[in-house]
Formats: structure tokens, sequence, C-alpha cells
């Protein structure tokens, strides 16, 4: 396991809100200091795609399969909406919960519109939530599209959010995805450093982007300068579309190891399998994020079934 860090508070978080930001900061990195973010936002990102369909397995088309994973797999938060919350939050209360404020469909295309994904709900609504029920609401995410013609009113609403979220003691996590007319390669690693870096200007726990490309590869190194772009803002990787379970689990010990990121943010690799193969591959994943396990150990969690 990676030594405990001090848990570093941001100067906008007030002093009657630190120490509620220094143990959600300890509980979703289970105080390693690394993230283990399992993601469940894609019901609107994706609609039913990745939910409902050859190598899907039948329990993913139910909703509540997301919260049966998070409740019984080992995790650092659960992403979602604020209204799947509120529906199926009173049935798991042990779920650390992070809330997804804004989302967009894949319907409209990047060749027909550049991406706009606005509020759905705000910080303070989140915070409701929390104080009225008890939930363990620990954090919130929003997506910005940068190189989008829109990314004016995405960076605003950003910016608004860490700081309102830092103000009632709560983490947050950005996803910096460059997109739009604009952008040639949206994996380019100079550009996915500087969405990192943008995550740290904005003041940002965490950032959340895509693995960077050269000449079509995937190399774990290319995120070096990512990692040195957001500085004290943790860069972790988003775990893609349905991937060879070993691939995966090599590709995230590259990625924390060498490309020095602090963790990933994983969805369709962990709820598109049944309940008990997608608790043992979160657990796997966790292992490496949390513990510093090797590949081969974490596949050992594994064994006893097909992951």
């Amino acid at each position: 396991m990676p030594p405990a860090p001090d848990v570093r508070i941001p100067l906008d978080v007030p002093p009657e809100e630190q120490e509620r930001y220094r143990e959600n900061y300890r509980t979703i990195t289970h105080g390693t200091g690394r993230l283990m973010l399992f993601a469940g936002d894609q019901k609107i990102e994706h609609l039913n795609d990745d939910f409902y369909g050859e190598g899907i397995h039948p329990e993913d088309a139910d909703p509540e399969h997301l919260f049966r994973i998070a409740s019984r797999a080992r995790i650092g938060v659960f992403a979602t909406q604020l209204g799947m919350i509120a529906r199926y939050g009173g049935d798991y209360r042990d779920v650390p919960y992070l809330v997804k404020l804004n989302s967009k469909t894949n319907l409209v295309k990047t060749s027909q519109r550049d991406p706009l994904s606005s509020e759905l709900h705000l910080v303070r609504q989140a915070v409701d939530l929390r104080d009225r029920t008890g939930l363990a609401i620990l954090g919130v995410g929003y997506t910005v599209y940068l190189g989008s013609e829109y990314e004016a009113m995405m960076l605003y609403q950003a910016a608004q959010i860490v700081n309102h979220a830092h103000a009632n003691g709560l983490i947050t996590v950005l996803w910096m995805y460059p997109r739009g007319k604009a952008v040639k390669d949206e994996r380019d690693p100079h550009l996915v450093a500087g969405a990192a870096g943008v995550a740290a200007t904005l003041g940002s726990d965490f950032a959340k982007v895509n693995p960077p490309k050269s000449g079509g590869s995937v190399d774990a190194a290319l995120l070096r300068e990512a990692v040195a772009a957001a500085g004290r803002t943790g860069v972790v990787c988003a775990g893609g579309s349905h991937a060879d379970m070993q691939e995966f689990l090599q590709q995230l010990h590259d990625q924390i190891h060498i490309g020095g990121t602090v963790g990933n943010a994983t969805g369709r690799n962990i709820h598109q399998r049944s309940l008990e193969e997608a608790v043992r591959f979160c657990n796997a994943i966790s292992a490496i994020t949390l513990d510093d396990a090797s590949v081969e150990e974490a596949n050992k969690i594994c064994m006893g079934g097909r992951c």
C-alpha cells in the first residue's frame, strides 16, 4: 500500500468545513491519496448502448446493478447523477457517492455541433440531499469539453462548482475532455496535458482524462506531461470501453507506476459484467490502485471465475 499522504486542504475550504473535507478525501482515497472512481454516469452519456446488447451481461439492464456493485465491491466513490441517488440511495446507504452535475447524450455528434454539457443540478442540491438524508455524498463531478465553442460556459460553471463544493467540504473531480470541431486529435499528449493543467487552474482535486496516444498507440509514459501540468491536482484515467481483463489491469498498473497517475475512473469495464464478476474485477482494480498490488496479484482476485 502506498504511504498515506497528508491531506492538503485548499484555501477555499472554510475553517468550519476543513475536517469534513479531510475526512471525505481520506474516505474516497482510502487514506492513500489515490482514487478508484466507479463511474455510473453513462445512462445519459451513452443512453442504453452501454447497458444492453451483445457482450453485455443481462443484469446490466437494471439500473440497480450499478448500486449493487458499488455496495459490494471495494471502491473509492461511486459517480452517478443526483436523480439516481435519490431513487436508489435509500437502499444503499453504505455507498460513498459523487454527484455528476452535468451530462449530455451522444445523439448530437461533434460533426453536427460542438459539445455542450450544462449543469443538471447545483452543488447546493447535492449538499441538501446529503444534509437531509445523511447519505455519504462526498464529492461532485463535472465535464468540460475544451475546444468546444461553448467552452467558456463550461469553464465558468466548473470554476463555480469547485468553489461551492469546497465551501461545503466536498471533493471535486473534473472530466477534462478536449472535443469539438477545433480539436484535431483529442488524445494528443500535449493537448491532454493542457486539459489536466486547466483542471489545476480551476482548483479541482482530481482531473479525469482519456489516456493519450501517439501514432495511434497508448503509452503510459505519455501521461507524465499531464501529471506534471496538473501539479497538485491528481490525474486519473478513464477506463474506456470493454477490454480484456488482464490487458486492462496491466494498463492501469502502468498508468500509475510509469505515467504517475493517482488512479482510475472505470465504468463499462466493471458494470457490463455479472454482479459476481463485476465485484471481483472491481476489487482487482482497487488492489492495484489502493494497495500497490502487482498485475499477477490482482489477477488472483479474479480466480474462481472469469472476469
